[in-house]
């Protein structure tokens, strides 16, 4: 009992260091990095310079904490794996059509998830989340900057996604009150209109 008393604040610290992180560039717009230096800073940067993709990867997070068990810890797990494959892609150039549609439609659907309190078995909610993280990763490895390191500039993307999982958690965790739980699914709603306003934009 004190092993779980003790290991239960670590996502909240983690959070107040990842929310310092997003509130700086959350004003940027999506997909518009010029001029960078590429490489790992780069890297890690790039997430964080897109609200749709934001959006995103904290859904990720906060549906796996709103499912729990080990739901908590395979969602944002595989995001990342899949997402790292979705870059390989992108760097390619290989044919990928949908790439914005898709990105907007996770932060609806995966916003939805949440806000409906959505509990599918295990395996559907990695692949909902798997498909959705090829288009962000597509998308990362498409803009990778031409002075940059394609490895190193993947580590960092992949690191800034799992913080934002992180971050989705800890904000997740609130569920345990009902206060919480009503403050959880409302994110789920404010990401799933964040999704529909990206959807227009690009329709």
């Amino acid at each position: 009992m004190n092993s779980h008393s003790i290991s239960r604040p670590r996502p909240a610290a983690w959070a107040l260091f990842v929310l310092l992180l997003i509130l700086l560039p959350a004003t940027a717009s999506a997909h518009s990095e010029t001029g960078g230096v590429g490489g790992f800073v780069s890297g890690f940067k790039h997430p964080l310079t897109g609200l749709d993709h934001i959006v995103a990867m904290v859904a990720v997070g906060l549906w796996g904490a709103f499912l729990g068990g080990r739901a908590m810890w395979t969602l944002p797990v595989v995001f990342p794996m899949v997402m790292a494959l979705g870059g390989a892609m992108g760097v390619l150039a290989m044919p990928m059509i949908g790439v914005e549609t898709g990105i907007a439609l996770s932060g609806i659907i995966l916003g939805l998830m949440v806000a409906c309190a959505a509990r599918p078995p295990l395996w559907v909610a990695a692949v909902i989340v798997g498909i959705f993280a090829i288009f962000h990763g597509y998308a990362h490895g498409e803009e990778l900057p031409e002075a940059a390191n394609a490895m190193t500039f993947a580590i960092g993307f992949v690191i800034s996604t799992g913080l934002l999982h992180l971050s989705g958690i800890a904000f997740g965790l609130l569920i345990k009150w009902p206060w919480g739980r009503i403050a959880v699914r409302a994110g789920g709603l404010v990401i799933c209109l964040i999704g529909f306003g990206f959807l227009f934009k690009w329709l």
